[in-house]
Formats: C-alpha cells, sequence, structure tokens
C-alpha cells in the first residue's frame, strides 16, 4: 500500500525525501568543484593575459569564486541539520500558511517569513523567519508581494513542513510529483544556533525540547548542546 509522506513516524523515512535530500547534497559537492575550480582558473588567466583591461574585467569574478568557494563549505554543514531534522519530525503538508516579505510583529528579525500555529496553544502564531539568505533567494520570489503571479505564488502552495516553528525546520514545495519534496530549506529561531540570544521554552512540553535538541538546536534555555 502506498504511503502518503504525512503518514511516515518521520520525514527522513519517506523515500522521495531521502532522494531529495541527496540530490540537495550533490548540489553542494557540485557547486563546491565548480567554484574552487573557478577560482585557480581566473587567476591563470589574470596572470598569463597581463594588460590592465583583462585585470579590471577579471578581478571581480575571481573575488566572487573565492567568496562562493569559501562559503560553499558551510552548505554542508547546514544539509547535516537538514537531515537531523528531517530524521525527527514528521512532513505536514499545508495550506494558505501566511507569508510575508516585510518584518513580522512577533519576530526580531527583519526578513521573510512563514507563520505556524504553536503544537502546544494552538492559538499562538509563531513566525520562522529566513535568516539565513543563501539559497532563500527562490523562496523569496514566490513569497512575493502583491504585484507576484499568483502562479508563482502557487508553486509553494501547499506548502511541506517538518519540524516545531518554535525551535526550527525544514519547508520544502511539491515536485512535479505530488507526493515528493524540493528545494528544501532549514528555518530556525535564531536563538537556537546563537549562543548570545536566549530562547523561552517554558510553554514547551520537556519532551519537545528534548526532540529539538535531537533535530540539532543547540541553545535552549541558555544551555549549550552538542550539534548532531
Amino acid at each position: 500500500m502506498h504511503m502518503k509522506p504525512v503518514e511516515y513516524p518521520t520525514a527522513w523515512d519517506h523515500p522521495p525525501t531521502r532522494k531529495a535530500w541527496k540530490k540537495h547534497m550533490l548540489m553542494n559537492s557540485i557547486g563546491q568543484a565548480g567554484w574552487a575550480a573557478a577560482f585557480p582558473v581566473f587567476l591563470y588567466v589574470m596572470v598569463v593575459f597581463t594588460s590592465q583591461a583583462y585585470v579590471l574585467v577579471l578581478t571581480p569574478f575571481l573575488l566572487y569564486s573565492l567568496y562562493r568557494a569559501v562559503t560553499q563549505v558551510g552548505y554542508f554543514s547546514w544539509a547535516v541539520r537538514m537531515r537531523c531534522i528531517l530524521q525527527q519530525y514528521p512532513w505536514q503538508i499545508l495550506k494558505g500558511v501566511p507569508r510575508g516579505l516585510a518584518k513580522h510583529p512577533e519576530a526580531t528579525d527583519e526578513a521573510a517569513w512563514f507563520e505556524f500555529r504553536d503544537p502546544d496553544h494552538f492559538e499562538r502564531k509563531v513566525p520562522l523567519v529566513f535568516i539565513r539568505h543563501q539559497r532563500a533567494h527562490w523562496w523569496l520570489k514566490r513569497i512575493g508581494n502583491v504585484k507576484t503571479k499568483p502562479a508563482l505564488k502557487a508553486e509553494i502552495e501547499p506548502l511541506w513542513f517538518a519540524g516545531d516553528p518554535r525551535f526550527l525546520g525544514v519547508v520544502a514545495a511539491s515536485s512535479a510529483r505530488a507526493d515528493e519534496p524540493k528545494r528544501l530549506h532549514v528555518l530556525y529561531q535564531r536563538p537556537v544556533f546563537d549562543s548570545r540570544r536566549v530562547l523561552d521554552v517554558s510553554g514547551a512540553e520537556s519532551a519537545d525540547v528534548d526532540r529539538a535538541r535531537r533535530a540539532g538546536a543547540r541553545y535552549l534555555d541558555g544551555t549549550r548542546q552538542s550539534s548532531a
């Protein structure tokens, strides 16, 4: 019998999700190899063609390739965090999730957001903000504003979500096949990974806090936790 994505104990138990994560890792690897190779190529061309015109044209590309090669390394640690989250929480496939580009009144960060319901207090609304902008452009275009075409917004409707919005989670869109996720992206409350902030978890059950820690949350109640 074919199971729906939401029927699996965790998102990671859903085979198409594991496939999507592996594709995510493959793209990370290709990107890392490509940008790492681009830097010496641009440098070589600049050395061989030493005219000022070549230097002026290629310097921005050289610096950008170096920047991308360095930042690309960080994508791997976030992919590991993503896997930890998927291994703890099941998928929810949600319709009509509130979203916006302007600052959410309940959020401390000014960025695009999705708004979810508190699992223990359904009347409470919890925003998850796109704190990390890397690879967020695709999402920001589809969250959009009043001028965004409905067809573009429809690409993230319904929204896949695995996590607890009070702590962290993974969002995804549906691929060409409705039972497969794509564009996996980690969202989190800043204090979860920032020791300078303290996240108030007084409204959460201890089991929920422990689950968030197993999913990779590092700083809860000001206590440092080892990352998975």
